[in-house]
């Protein structure tokens, strides 16, 4: 958006804070942002305003634009289905139009009589139905033996919670499955020094990418993954999968009363069915995650046989679809 002339009004990253805990200590910045975005985008007075993601940010503000006469829209709808759905009715109310990328979601918009159009997910467009794993391979210089690509997430907290357990995992697959090495891309320079520092006085054959994850999926066998939106682009890669995730226990165990989906993944989410094992928590031991994902490394078919649909299901020119969708909305402007 920046390179299309998107002056913001504040560092992006202020918002990048995930959980219910970790969010306290950002509280009172991110109330005095919202507070301001939404008097400054009053007095601009835009002919609509479309809120990403972000739902504890953008939905107030969405509420008071609209209670001004401004149109609104919801770009990535929240996780109303799976708890909190009273936010259907904040939604109902201050939103013109969401925008889903995900089909399940816009039945229930539907269900709930809010505007909705499925839009179908960019990365589906993005991502070849098939990869070359051996172009990849080559780019990254990694030979014809197995690969495993360690996904611990992009977050500090995230690195912090998972990305020792991921390397003792490895640790132990290393016994389990001759001749394998390891890829893990790290999504900035931060992560690349804190997971080094992990490494220290570890044996492991990995190879430390920037960036990269998109080829690191591309070359894999399979992978060892943080549950978010890195399980949708292992799915559209075609690559069998181990879901891991920690929390802090206070949090764990606030969501773990809220929560109503039986699932975390967007795999299992979106196949109904557990496609992919999830492992969260207590249960996210080294042993345990090496123990199941061995037999993936070997032969993930049986787990990906039902990737390759859900695929299609989503590359429906998204982009393309969302600006169509807005501008519809203002035709009458």
């Amino acid at each position: 958006m920046e390179a299309e002339g998107l002056q913001s009004y504040f560092p992006m990253e202020r918002l990048a804070v995930m959980g219910l805990v970790e969010v306290l200590g950002r509280l009172r910045e991110l109330l005095k942002r919202r507070k301001l975005l939404i008097q400054t985008l009053i007095d601009e007075k835009p002919d609509v305003f479309i809120g990403i993601d972000a739902p504890d940010f953008t939905l107030n503000i969405e509420l008071k634009l609209r209670q001004v006469g401004i149109k609104t829209v919801h770009y990535v709808s929240p996780s109303v289905w799976a708890w909190r759905q009273k936010r259907v009715l904040k939604i109902r109310e201050g939103c013109d139009l969401m925008l889903t990328l995900l089909p399940f979601e816009a039945r229930f918009y539907e269900e709930q009589g809010v505007p909705v159009r499925f839009v179908g997910h960019p990365l589906a467009d993005t991502i070849p139905l098939e990869a070359d794993r051996p172009a990849a391979r080559a780019a990254l210089g990694l030979g014809e033996g197995p690969v495993v690509a360690l996904m611990p997430g992009s977050r500090g907290g995230e690195v912090g919670r998972l990305g020792a357990l991921f390397l003792e995992a490895a640790e132990r697959l290393q016994q389990q499955v001759p001749g394998v090495h390891f890829v893990l891309p790290c999504a900035n320079a931060a992560r690349r020094a804190q997971v080094e520092q992990m490494l220290e006085g570890r044996q492991l054959p990995l190879t430390l990418l920037d960036g990269q994850s998109h080829q690191a999926l591309a070359a894999c066998d399979a992978v060892l993954i943080a549950s978010g939106t890195a399980t949708l682009e292992a799915l559209l890669y075609k690559r069998p999968m181990v879901v891991a995730y920690r929390l802090a226990p206070l949090t764990y165990w606030i969501l773990k009363r809220l929560v109503k989906s039986p699932y975390v993944s967007l795999p299992n989410l979106l196949a109904q069915r557990e496609l992919v094992p999830e492992l969260l928590q207590d249960a996210a031991t080294s042993e345990a995650l090496a123990n199941t994902l061995a037999p993936l490394v070997r032969d993930g078919s049986q787990q990906t046989e039902r990737f390759d649909e859900i695929h299609r299901t989503l590359r429906r020119d998204a982009s393309n679809q969302a600006a169509e969708a807005v501008l519809a909305l203002l035709k009458d402007r």
